[in-house]
């Protein structure tokens, strides 16, 4: 069974936990509110740079290009950095742009069954295996929503 994993958002994490759920083998959705990846970065202003040396800002398997020359890179080169970044690892077909999620709730055992629960107990389930995730997402250009449904 194809099990599909949503991840919120494609910033730096999101970027990062798509990458990671397609190498185990899952199906990542990633919903992104706005029309291209990147988070903060999107949103910072011109002059904004990293305030870390670019080697302590890196993923560990996708070096900076050759071509930044400046230890503390502008929020223009960050943001090519990560979309280097989703084009080489192939994750931008994951994203679905232009999808704020704006609910989520689990639906499963009743709220008495979930209280005896030894939560994270070390077995690595947090939850039952009855339940679902429900996402409401709406869609920004068009402000429709639609619930999507994640099983356990």
């Amino acid at each position: 069974m194809e099990k599909n994993v949503a991840i919120v958002g494609a910033g730096i994490s999101g970027l990062l936990a798509c990458k990671y759920v397609l190498q185990i083998g899952f199906h990542p959705i990633v919903y992104e509110a706005d029309d291209d990846i990147g988070g903060i970065w999107r949103h910072t202003i011109q002059s904004t740079k990293l305030q870390t040396k670019k080697q302590d800002f890196q993923f560990t398997d996708f070096p900076w290009d050759s071509s930044v020359k400046e230890d503390f890179p502008s929020n223009q080169q960050v943001q090519d950095y990560l979309n280097s970044y989703a084009q080489h690892f192939s994750i931008i077909p994951y994203i679905r742009f232009n999808s704020k999620v704006i609910d989520i709730d689990y639906v499963g055992e009743s709220h008495e069954e979930m209280k005896t629960w030894e939560l994270w107990s070390g077995n690595g389930s947090p939850f039952g295996s009855k339940g679902t995730w429900h996402l409401t997402v709406e869609d920004t250009k068009n402000f429709t929503t639609e619930v999507c449904i994640y099983e356990l």
